[in-house]
């Protein structure tokens, strides 16, 4: 013990610890400001979040519209992340909705509710289990509705949605309210009777060769869903999810694709601070392996290919972005979100007659963009850029990178030609498909003959 002291009282009082004695409060200062900014840095990121989650994820109010029951009702506002079926599905009891997997999410509980994947809270995006496959469970839910609204949320957007078609409505006035809703948002094609045939194919779930109220109902309640009309449209193409059931304006498709983007674990409030050089580097170190990438980037040209002049019309991808570039354990591409996916004839009625300064104001989605006319001070029907010069854009990052020596100067020259296609899309059309079919066979040429193919 005495040596304790002796040895305590040399460090305390010898000369050279003075200077230690000094910068000691300094020091102390310092770790203790480091641990604050440590300590808020990581609140922050948990309140981020937290609350983005709040927001985005509300699994449970689509649960409340299927599955309405009334203790459900008082379910905090921020859901459990993996939300489980209530005791009852009091709607589809009722009979007021009906659906393929209705029987299975209502009274086997089959369907397992897994991670939330929303980047919107208007559409609800949840990862799931069904029949031992991995799917994806959607929902679409109105901005309004939160668990702030009374007591009667449920039964009032029920009202909304299941209004239609009435009782006493027959088969033949169902399918020409359907083919009128078709050609409202798709336009006047001649193979939308074959289309208005699918819709009805699908709502005879059961096969009894009928179609019953509550299947009528369901099936116009998902048609008013953006992304489900597109996958109805696109369902014989390759590089859409396939459907494969739903429950009232509930429905499931294939499991979620891999994503393209490395921000996508982020939450979305911070996804817009990752830096454009820390992307590309994130890109090359944790994305798939170059000719696996083109591999992919091959299937994001032919699925343009499908949405230009396909057999229900033109549609414009109105948001391009690595995010929704998926693609499955075989590196196939799968379009990962529809939901900015919009048909021509639904762009064109947004701009027509559209007040406009410059052409910001004429913008649909994301990035589509028509031109201004500043004398008229309207929306022009045409968009700047058609959607192989957008994905064009978005390939140069994803494939110059890390692309073979000898590719790398005449892909590069390709895409950049890409990039300049503009004007109307007749008069780009043959250009469009040349330079397309181009890019496929620089790419395709690259891998084939490999495991890579």
């Amino acid at each position: 013990m005495r040596r304790l002291r002796r040895l305590a009282h040399l460090v305390l009082f010898c000369p050279f610890s003075k200077g230690l004695q000094g910068r000691l409060p300094g020091l102390r200062v310092k770790y203790v400001f480091l641990v604050w900014l440590g300590v808020f840095a990581g609140s922050w990121l948990a309140y981020v979040h937290y609350s983005s989650y709040a927001e985005l994820c509300r699994g449970h109010i689509c649960q409340v519209v299927i599955e309405f029951t009334p203790h459900l009702l008082q379910t905090p506002r921020l859901p459990p992340p993996r939300p489980h079926l209530p005791a009852q599905c009091d709607q589809y009891r009722k009979g007021i909705i009906s659906g393929s997997i209705c029987q299975d999410l209502c009274n086997l509980r089959q369907v397992e509710w897994r991670t939330c994947l929303s980047s919107v809270p208007g559409q609800q995006v949840y990862s799931g289990l069904w029949q031992g496959k991995e799917v994806t469970i959607k929902c679409g839910i109105e901005e309004s509705l939160d668990s702030k609204a009374g007591a009667d949320t449920a039964p009032r957007r029920e009202l909304v949605l299941f209004d239609k078609p009435t009782r006493g409505t027959s088969i033949k006035e169902f399918q020409e309210m359907t083919l009128s809703f078709l050609k409202a948002n798709l336009g006047d094609l001649p193979s939308l009777p074959a289309l208005v045939g699918q819709v009805l194919l699908m709502a005879d779930f059961n096969k009894d060769h009928r179609v019953s109220l509550a299947e009528a109902k369901s099936v116009w309640a998902l048609l008013q869903r953006n992304e489900f009309l597109l996958l109805l449209s696109l369902q014989e193409k390759e590089h859409a999810s396939r459907l494969l059931g739903y429950c009232g304006d509930l429905y499931i498709t294939e499991g979620v694709p891999h994503s393209s983007w490395p921000g996508a674990a982020l939450p979305p409030l911070l996804r817009p601070l990752l830096p454009p050089a820390l992307h590309r580097a994130l890109q090359q170190w944790l994305g798939p392996a170059w000719p696996w990438r083109a591999k992919i980037a091959i299937g994001l040209l032919e699925f343009v290919e499908e949405l230009f002049h396909g057999a229900y019309g033109t549609f414009y991808m109105c948001e391009t972005t690595l995010a929704n570039v998926g693609y499955t354990a075989k590196y196939d591409f799968r379009m990962a979100d529809l939901q900015q996916v919009a048909p021509e004839a639904a762009v064109r009625r947004f701009l027509r007659g559209r007040h406009c300064e410059h052409s910001a104001d004429c913008t649909y989605g994301r990035d589509c963009r028509a031109p201004c006319d500043t004398l008229l001070r309207q929306c022009k029907g045409d968009l700047v850029q058609p959607n192989l010069a957008k994905v064009c854009e978005l390939l140069r990052d994803y494939l110059l990178p890390g692309a073979p020596a000898g590719l790398r100067t005449e892909l590069g020259k390709q895409l950049r030609t890409c990039t300049t296609l503009s004007g109307l899309a007749s008069q780009v059309e043959a250009h469009h498909s040349l330079v397309l079919s181009h890019l496929k066979t620089l790419l395709w040429k690259q891998i084939s003959n490999t495991k890579y193919a």
